[in-house]
């Protein structure tokens, strides 16, 4: 293994741990918000780590480069889609989720 392969490694981790982080919040909160808001940070972090680690393991090269123009496209498009979303729901009516006190 050479040093680009062992450099990458901690971002595709990182990424693996954020995509996994977002399923489960997407499988376990309550409503449509909550789940949105878990897979657009998590989301979006993981795909970001995910494409540097490539981006590391590639190399100086035109590739890599490439690599993270699309990261940072990712970066400034998620949150933004997430957010469009959110504004569509919330115009059509979709209330968000409120706890039930207890008396």
């Amino acid at each position: 293994m050479n040093i680009h392969q062992i450099a990458s490694i901690p971002f595709l981790l990182g990424g693996f741990f954020f995509f996994v982080a977002a399923t489960v919040g997407l499988l376990r909160f309550p409503d449509f918000f909550c789940r949105l808001h878990a897979t657009g940070k998590g989301d979006t972090l993981a795909v970001l780590l995910s494409l540097i680690g490539l981006s590391v393991y590639e190399g100086f090269s035109l590739t890599s480069l490439k690599i993270l123009f699309i990261a940072v496209f990712m970066f400034l498009a998620q949150p933004t889609s997430t957010h469009a979303i959110s504004r569509a729901a919330v115009r059509c009516g979709q209330e968000p989720w409120v706890r039930e006190r207890s008396k």
